[in-house]
């Protein structure tokens, strides 16, 4: 059997990786492609690269969709994804619950890890909140941004020294070891993304598709759905 190929944001990859075996069990087809930053999985596709399932925010799916990349009709809601703080597991947790908390917080990190400010929806948001807060200047040489949040929280799990802080999208943190999440961002500041399952339009194998994400969008994936952050 051939490989599914997909493009999905990063918050979605903790998702595909615990269904992973459950697909290829009943489809004997395994799960191949990349999960990035959700502007650059647009791109990717945009230039041409395989891809039979797409997993992206709702305003992409719907752009594609309108543009003729993504096959009408098959989008599928997975659920809202929030944007939070996290630190190393183990380490004391920061106080992220109000604008001057989360603040302070960032000024006194020694590393702030956070995905692409261009292409990753976290990533272009919390460069808005560091504007809004005032405080872009004065972090800027302990910004340490990485193409996704997924890497950012992996690198953040891995260094070395104390006080770091991350921020992303819940999923990534949730789904990676060494990293705990603190919190959501203030409700000023909160961002929550939808992020939707659709079939593009050229996919090879779109029957295989389909049953891909009827499997992540079921009932029975409801639980693997909520402990990973969607809501």
């Amino acid at each position: 059997m051939s490989s599914l190929n997909i493009l999905s944001g990063g918050a979605a990859q903790g998702l595909v990786g615990q269904l992973r075996g459950k697909f290829y069990n009943e489809t004997g087809r395994s799960i191949e492609g990349s999960f990035g930053a959700v502007g650059l999985m647009r791109d990717q596709l945009l230039a041409g690269a395989p891809c039979d399932v797409l997993i992206l925010t709702q305003a992409l799916i719907d752009e594609l969709t309108a543009s003729g990349h993504v096959l009408a009709g098959s989008a599928r809601p997975l659920g809202t994804v929030r944007t939070g703080v996290a630190v190393k597991t183990g380490e004391a947790k920061p106080g992220v619950d109000t604008p001057e908390a989360l603040k302070t917080a960032l000024l006194v990190a020694t590393g702030i890890y956070f995905p692409d400010p261009v292409k990753a929806t976290a990533g272009i948001h919390f460069m808005n909140v560091l504007k809004k807060l005032g405080i872009d200047g004065q972090v800027a040489g302990a910004l340490r941004p990485f193409p996704n949040g997924a890497t950012a929280m992996k690198e953040m799990a891995t260094a070395t020294e104390p006080g770091l802080i991350g921020c992303t999208q819940v999923t990534e943190i949730l789904y990676t070891p060494g990293v705990q999440l603190v919190a959501p961002l203030p409700m000023e500041f909160e961002l929550a993304t939808v992020y939707v399952a659709a079939v593009a339009a050229k996919a090879e194998q779109p029957q295989a598709a389909v049953m891909l994400i009827d499997m992540l969008a079921s009932p029975a994936a409801a639980e693997l759905r909520r402990a990973g952050g969607f809501e």
